[in-house]
């Protein structure tokens, strides 16, 4: 059972830049895929970024492509979620999502095909 916690979430301005974070509860952090997902009130959870075991390996939506910036820090068991120039259709509920991967395996971009999930951080981007 891998347990995430996201924090950093807050209310910040259209343009700002917000870090959110994602900590994980076990020590072979590494042998998971990780994913960012939001969800908005009324909308589906959608996918945002998502990372390899390694770190090497990264895909974004195209609605945050050049905005935001996944990475990992396997020593420190956290996930990282950097995003700039925000704007108010950022403001959601950010998920950090855990799947358990081979080294090759393509990254996922549907929600099902997650394994674990954190209880969410708020954004909200004001105009």
């Amino acid at each position: 059972q891998v347990q995430l916690v996201e924090s950093g979430g807050g209310l910040v301005q259209a343009g700002d830049s917000l870090r959110v974070s994602c900590a994980a509860s076990r020590h072979i952090f590494a042998n998971y895929a990780l994913g960012w997902f939001r969800q908005a009130p009324g909308h589906e959870r959608e996918f945002v970024a998502a990372i390899s075991r390694g770190g090497g390996n990264t895909h974004y939506a195209d609605s945050v492509k050049g905005r935001f910036t996944i990475s990992r820090d396997n020593a420190k068991n956290t996930a990282y979620l950097q995003m700039s120039s925000l704007k108010p259709e950022d403001t959601a509920v950010y998920y950090c999502a855990a799947k358990r991967a081979i080294l090759t395996a393509p990254l996922e971009v549907q929600a099902a095909s997650y394994d674990y999930w954190g209880q969410g951080t708020q954004v909200t981007v004001s105009s």
